[in-house]
């Protein structure tokens, strides 16, 4: 999801609200405590140099129950953030801490902010050697080589 989404989908809200994949909510009274950007520059295992650059926001959850973000202040912290660091459109990443900091690919599902799960990849798969699709056999058309073949009560298994 693109900032300017985000920016879209703000002024319609009541509340600012940001689920897990899983179906489990942020707390209401989390904070956004950085809206940034962050710049990759990195080399993949194929010795192609890239760039990655997404707009950061990061999730934090204090004590103080009482808090609620509402969608005006979260739009003028972008507004801010922008206006200050010269964020351009770009996607969103979100940092959120349960167990350990994960970071998120964002989506709206109408209704709230998803935090979809991100996950690892390898980018030069041509110069791995990972085929593209793995191949697919039925196991009917496996062959058993009889002389290490093991049947029950055999004693070999």
């Amino acid at each position: 999801m693109k900032l300017s989404e985000v920016k879209q989908i703000l002024p319609t809200l009541e509340n600012v609200a940001f689920e897990l994949e899983n179906g489990s909510f942020v707390p209401d009274h989390f904070h956004v405590t950085e809206v940034g950007i962050i710049s990759k520059n990195f080399i993949d295992c194929g010795g192609k140099i890239r760039s990655e650059k997404v707009v950061n926001f990061q999730l934090w959850n204090a004590d103080d129950f009482e808090h609620r973000l509402k969608p005006n202040k979260l739009l003028s912290i972008i507004q801010l953030s922008e206006d200050r660091l010269g964020i351009e459109d770009l996607d969103i990443e979100v940092e959120y801490q349960s167990d350990t900091i994960g970071k998120y690919d964002l989506t709206f599902n109408g209704k709230t902010f998803v935090l979809k799960n991100k996950t690892t990849a390898c980018l030069a798969q041509d110069a791995c050697g990972i085929p593209s699709e793995k191949i697919k056999k039925n196991l009917t058309e496996l062959t058993v080589k009889q002389n290490n073949s093991c049947s029950p009560n055999t004693g070999c298994c």
